[in-house]
């Protein structure tokens, strides 16, 4: 059985190693998905980036949630919560978009470019 309370007291006395882990691998992950998406990879690859960027951000999500617990509620856990939330956003919507949202950017793009002419 899993034991929470050890698991807690792992993740507050090694907070500066998850961390410095977990930003950059969020970061990273998260990057690498939407360099996917831009690009138009296959699906498969797409998928596999953003499930691994998206455990990264459940980890740092439960990482901030065992401070949370014990009561240190302070800047830190809410700017890491919010990376936390744009990465798992950021990956949610490349896994669920359709691959058209070139031609909406651009169009866009042209639009504003038309009006300001």
């Amino acid at each position: 059985m899993i034991d929470f309370f050890a698991l807690g007291e792992f993740s507050r006395n090694n907070c500066i190693a998850i961390c410095s882990a977990l930003v950059p691998a969020n970061l990273i992950a998260s990057l690498l998905t939407l360099i996917f998406v831009f690009f138009e990879r296959p699906r498969n690859h797409l998928r596999v980036s953003a499930l691994i960027a998206i455990s990264f951000a459940i980890i740092l999500a439960l990482h901030v949630a065992s401070w949370w617990v014990i009561g240190v509620v302070q800047p830190p856990t809410f700017i890491l919560l919010a990376l936390s939330a744009v990465c798992l956003g950021l990956n949610g919507w490349g896994m669920a978009q359709k691959g058209h949202w070139k031609n909406f950017v651009f169009k866009r793009i042209g639009l504003l470019k038309y009006n300001f002419e």
